[in-house]
C-alpha cells in the first residue's frame, strides 16, 4: 500500500457515520450486510448511507456485491489490515511503546462483535 493509499483510507475513516459502518459489519466478516439492514441499523436515509458506503468502497475499506436485488458490503480485510500495517510498520517503525499500546487497546476493548453504535447522522 503507498503513502496515497493510505492517506484515502484514513481520510474515510475520519468520519463517525463511517466508523460506525466499519464497526458495524466488521464482525459480520466476510457475510456481510444488506444495505437497507445497515441502514436500518444505523438509522440513515438511503442516499447520506450510498455516499458514505461509497467512501469507504473507493478507500478500498470495503466491499460489495450484488445478491438478487439486494447490495451486500463487507468489510475489505486486506484494506484493513494494509492501513493500519502501514501505519505500524512504515510511519512508527514497529516501535515497542506503539505496539504495545495497540495491545492494551485491544485488551481492554469492547468483546468482539459488541458494536457501540455513535448517534451521528451526517
Amino acid at each position: 500500500m503507498n503513502r496515497d493509499q493510505v492517506l484515502a483510507a484514513l481520510a474515510a475513516l475520519a468520519h463517525a457515520t463511517r466508523l460506525d459502518l466499519i464497526r458495524l459489519l466488521m464482525p459480520v466478516g466476510e457475510t456481510g450486510m444488506p444495505a437497507g439492514q445497515i441502514a436500518q441499523t444505523l438509522g440513515l436515509a438511503a442516499p447520506r448511507l450510498s455516499f458514505h458506503l461509497a467512501a469507504l468502497e473507493q478507500a478500498g475499506l470495503l466491499r460489495s456485491r450484488r445478491v438478487a436485488r439486494n447490495v451486500i458490503y463487507s468489510v475489505d480485510l486486506r484494506g484493513i489490515g494494509q492501513t493500519i500495517s502501514y501505519l505500524l510498520n512504515d510511519c512508527c517503525a514497529d516501535h515497542p511503546e506503539v505496539l504495545s499500546a495497540c495491545t492494551h487497546q485491544r485488551a481492554r476493548a469492547k468483546p468482539y462483535g459488541v458494536v457501540e453504535v455513535g448517534t451521528a447522522k451526517t
